[in-house]
């Protein structure tokens, strides 16, 4: 096993560290989040932590690790009897990606079940990390139903399995750690606020610094197990506080006045529902106990605040995390006179250890809706012609609002979402089949079934069913997936008009939304002038296309064709990268095609090929004016889809909610 990096050499991330060191003190703070970009020392200061936890005894023979002196009743290995056991390191258990349900939680064998009547159970992830710390890198892009039974077990201390009446259930008390890359996707708001607290981290802009965490990362490199050595001491003064702290932490008092300063923080911020209060509670007095204190000041309620406050007041994903630091010294400030605590707020507190103070920057200040956003300019007539019109500076997008539901026709196979249906995991039960590998979700009616007709052969003599492996059925489940949606936009001198062009970047804005709360990938491609480019490759970061789209210039002409062949190459390639998922195309536009030679009739051929293949597709027309030519009807006629206007694209509009895009896609059953 290699050595760690250790904790204490980490350079800088003083918010990181001391937000793994509270959970560490008091894991009922509910765990951590780290958010930042790549190469920033997330996952080297969470694998450093599990050395400086205290060892654990444990029942010896346990693969639960159950306390000794307090063994779980309902320890699937157990009962326990007083006796023999063993010490060992906190363990570190990492969560993988692509992990299953039954790697997670543990497998139950249902056919023993069945046959024999007994439980036989193969514990998971959870079960091992008991007691220690879970790990989860890119927790974002783990599935959704995975990160909530994770949460789940985290918040009640507990993993219950079931399968078709038969469940097992074992203690899971553990150390949440996930670390994120913000660029690639976010979790959802309900999600965010189950962790404790959250930390953004960012590479150092200091040169000093950066020399130092080179210099640093070379000797390790060069000589881990001496590089380990030199740090020895500190790491041993860092785990003597720590288990310090947990000592000192059932004295902590928690007095009215800090209290009411946690409530009245809380309240200013609107937070919604009471986890904020409870975690930032929990969280000052983790603080007062690593200060080797047994009062909770109005510093550590300021520090609480700054490390489980800021991913709260995400409202949708294009809300910057971050907190008013301002503000937030106002309300302390106010309510610093209230009840037995007499302290005053420090505007740059010492936490007592590595990260005293900090928290993250509030949110840029810059012009959010106001009265210029998507004004037409003055002097402006009606829209610019096609051809020979001006580049123009990008203009803001209009007030997003809730969506039709568009769908991609027939089942897929994809990753799981909330678009299109799909044969999943997860969801409403359709049938059954035999097995194909290990079963995982069993029908319990069809296997019945199936071993009926078999029991007087088989010598059945008793109530039990004779049941073997032939009999097995899996149950085929149908819910909804994930899609890919490619947006094309025109920026074309032709929807330049800026009331137009902000119409559209918010009914674009809203698409992405509703691919957010869908979990889709999206991708955008653009074009106008003489060309189309890839503004954003498919990710599942809407918060990275909702920036392309903001800053996206208008003017040229419309080379239609251009952007349909740009869109279709994308889909290509990305049908090599997941060829699961299927696409949506959403290509907005008013169906003018300009320049070059036959611009018109090269729209159309580049229209067929994806209709030759099958992809969904909607065109959404933003055609404004008394006259129109319905051009966006004809060209959802020669991409096999279909055509909404801006206003049919609101899901209150009188034409109905759902919208099924016309068309098969290649991939559907």
């Amino acid at each position: 096993m290699s050595t760690p990096f250790p904790f204490t050499a980490v350079v800088g991330q003083d918010d990181l560290r001391l937000a793994l060191l509270l959970n560490a003190v008091s894991p009922a703070v509910g765990g951590v989040l780290v958010r930042g970009e790549k190469g920033t020392a997330k996952s080297t200061a969470v694998r450093a932590l599990s050395a400086l936890l205290p060892e654990v005894d444990v029942v010896s023979g346990c693969r639960f690790s159950c306390a000794p002196g307090s063994p779980d009743p309902a320890c699937p290995d157990g009962p326990h009897e007083p006796g023999a056991f063993e010490s060992r390191p906190a363990r570190m258990v990492e969560l993988p990606v692509g992990a299953s349900e039954d790697r997670l939680v543990g497998a139950l064998d249902i056919e023993r079940a069945l046959a024999e009547g007994v439980k036989a159970f193969e514990p998971g992830l959870l079960a091992d990390a008991h007691r220690g710390i879970l790990y989860v890198d890119e927790v974002n892009l783990l599935h959704d139903h995975l990160v909530d039974l994770l949460l789940d077990a985290a918040a009640m201390g507990a993993s219950y399995v079931e399968r078709e009446g038969v469940s097992v259930r074992h203690a899971a008390r553990f150390l949440l750690v996930g670390t994120m890359n913000p660029e690639e996707g976010e979790l959802r708001p309900q999600l965010l606020d189950r962790f404790g607290l959250t930390v953004e981290v960012a590479a150092s802009r200091e040169p000093d610094q950066r020399v130092e965490v080179v210099r640093r990362r070379l000797a390790y490199d060069d000589d881990p197990d001496g590089f380990a050595t030199r740090w020895a001491g500190e790491e041993a003064a860092v785990r003597q506080r720590i288990v310090a702290a947990r000592e000192l932490l059932p004295q902590v008092r928690l007095g009215d006045g800090a209290l009411r300063q946690i409530a009245a923080t809380c309240a200013a911020f609107e937070v919604d529902g009471m986890r904020a209060d409870i975690v930032m509670a929990r969280t000052a007095t983790a603080l007062a106990a690593w200060a080797g204190r047994t009062d909770v000041l109005a510093e550590d309620v300021r520090q609480a605040a700054l490390l489980a406050l800021p991913h709260r007041r995400r409202r949708n994903p294009f809300d910057a995390p971050g907190l008013d630091e301002h503000k937030l010294d106002e309300t302390l400030e106010e309510f610093s006179g209230d009840g037995d605590d007499d302290s005053e707020p420090d505007p740059d507190p010492d936490g007592g250890g590595p990260g005293g103070g900090g928290g993250q920057p509030a949110p840029d200040a810059g012009p959010q809706g106001g009265d210029t956003a998507a004004r037409p300019e003055t002097g402006e007539g009606g829209e610019p012609q096609a051809s020979g019109s001006a580049e123009r500076s990008p203009v803001r997008a209009a007030e997003p609002f809730r969506t039709k539901v568009l769908s991609v026709p027939g089942i897929g196979e994809g990753a799981a979402g909330r678009r299109s249906r799909a044969r999943t995991e997860h969801g409403r039960t359709t049938g059954a089949r035999r097995p194909q590998g290990k079963l995982s979700k069993l029908h319990l009616a069809a296997t019945v079934q199936a071993a009926a007709p078999h029991q007087r052969a088989r010598g059945r003599s008793g109530p039990g069913l004779v049941v073997r492996r032939d009999d097995l059925r899996q149950a085929t489940r149908e819910g909804r997936e994930g899609n890919l949606v490619l947006f094309v936009v025109d920026a074309s001198g032709s929807m330049a008009a800026r009331q137009r062009m902000g119409a559209v970047k918010g009914a674009v804005l809203s698409l992405l939304l509703d691919a957010y709360q869908r979990r889709d990938k999206v991708g955008l491609v653009t074009f106008r002038g003489k060309d189309a480019q890839v503004a954003l490759p498919p990710t599942s970061s809407v918060d990275a296309a909702a920036a392309r789209l903001e800053s996206l210039p208008t003017g040229g002409r419309t080379p239609l064709a251009a952007g349909l062949l740009k869109a279709h190459e994308v889909l290509r390639v990305e049908r090599l990268r997941d060829p699961a998922r299927r696409a949506l195309v959403v290509v907005v536009t008013d169906g003018r095609a300009t320049g070059g030679p036959e611009p018109v009739a090269l729209a159309g051929r580049a229209a067929r090929l994806f209709a030759a293949e099958q992809v969904a597709s909607v065109v959404v027309d933003c055609e404004s004016g008394p006259v129109r030519l319905g051009l966006a009807g004809q060209l959802a006629g020669e991409l096999g889809g279909t055509a909404v206007t801006l206003d049919e694209l609101r899901a209150d509009s009188i034409a109905g909610l759902v919208r099924n895009v016309q068309g098969t896609s290649r991939r559907a059953a």
